[in-house]
């Protein structure tokens, strides 16, 4: 037997509880993890609010994510005792996820834990992290380095947004945070920001397709109307990694910045990301974010 949040719905109506389960409730998979962390995100949040559509079959238990130890497995790549995290694939969606004592699921969606990464850090730095450093290697795959300039991070002070700030500036780049939550600018800069700037300065659609050049890079997790400003500041050959869109999912903009500045639009995806992007990430999470 092992505890879980089992959510229901009717009517339209959805509802959760804590329930005992029987392993045989599990759903189909290969290996079998005792779930010792997961963390709460903005698709958590839609689903125990009522599936916003993500959910497809109920009762149904949701976490994006987790972390824990292999029980049992019939993929050889794993074995009882094995520390492994999962993100992403529609685990918590789709497919039953982290919030509950035991998960079963593909081998393929899981990594091993790096040696030296707990459970319990795997899920502090969590989807929200790991998807920052998937920010930062596609930015520094594009040629990005600390002399380049200036790297904004939008929505600095939001999951994305802080792991991001404390991994370049760990990584020795002069990092530019933007928030409209001032009581978070001694936070940032703790993290490492080198100056904090309001989001308001984004606020205003822009009235030239190219403005004045600062940015050499960008970790964006606003979208909208900011996402658009940022790349017409965006100097010569300088990259913006797309995360979010906490601002908007419309992009209005023209080709301008790409066809005269040689600006580059990263799209970050850490649902079906490659695996050996995957493994890539979360090794570089081990060195280059500062775990304190």
């Amino acid at each position: 037997m092992y505890r879980a949040l089992v959510l229901s719905e009717a009517d339209g109506a959805v509802t959760g509880a804590i329930t005992e389960l029987d392993e045989s409730a599990l759903p189909p998979g290969d290996v079998t993890v005792a779930v010792e962390y997961t963390t709460v995100n903005y698709k958590d949040g839609l689903v125990i609010n009522g599936g916003a559509g993500l959910v497809k079959k109920w009762p149904h238990v949701p976490g994006i994510d987790f972390a824990g130890t292999v029980l049992d497995s019939a993929d050889p790549r794993y074995r009882a005792g094995d520390r492994v995290v999962l993100t992403g694939w529609r685990v918590g969606e789709l497919h039953w996820g982290g919030c509950a004592q035991r998960a079963r699921v593909s081998g393929d969606w899981l990594v091993p834990l790096p040696a030296g990464l707990s459970t319990r850090q795997a899920m502090a730095i969590g989807t929200a992290g790991f998807t920052a450093m998937l920010a930062v290697i596609a930015l520094e795959q594009q040629g990005l380095t600390p002399d380049a300039g200036e790297v904004l991070v939008t929505g600095a002070a939001g999951g994305v947004g802080s792991v991001a700030t404390a991994i370049l500036a760990q990584r020795g780049y002069t990092v530019v945070a933007s928030t409209g939550r001032a009581h978070t600018h001694g936070y940032l800069t703790a993290l490492g920001a080198a100056s904090v700037i309001d989001r308001s300065a984004f606020a205003d659609p822009a009235k030239r397709p190219l403005e004045a050049e600062r940015w050499a890079g960008c970790v964006d997790s606003v979208g909208g109307n900011t996402l658009a400003r940022v790349l017409a500041q965006t100097r010569y050959a300088g990259s913006v990694a797309a995360v979010g869109l906490a601002g908007g999912s419309r992009l209005e903009h023209t080709v301008i910045p790409f066809l005269l500045r040689g600006v580059n639009l990263l799209g970050i995806d850490s649902v079906l990301c490659p695996m050996a992007r995957r493994s890539q990430a979360w090794a570089r999470l081990l060195t280059d974010l500062p775990l304190r």
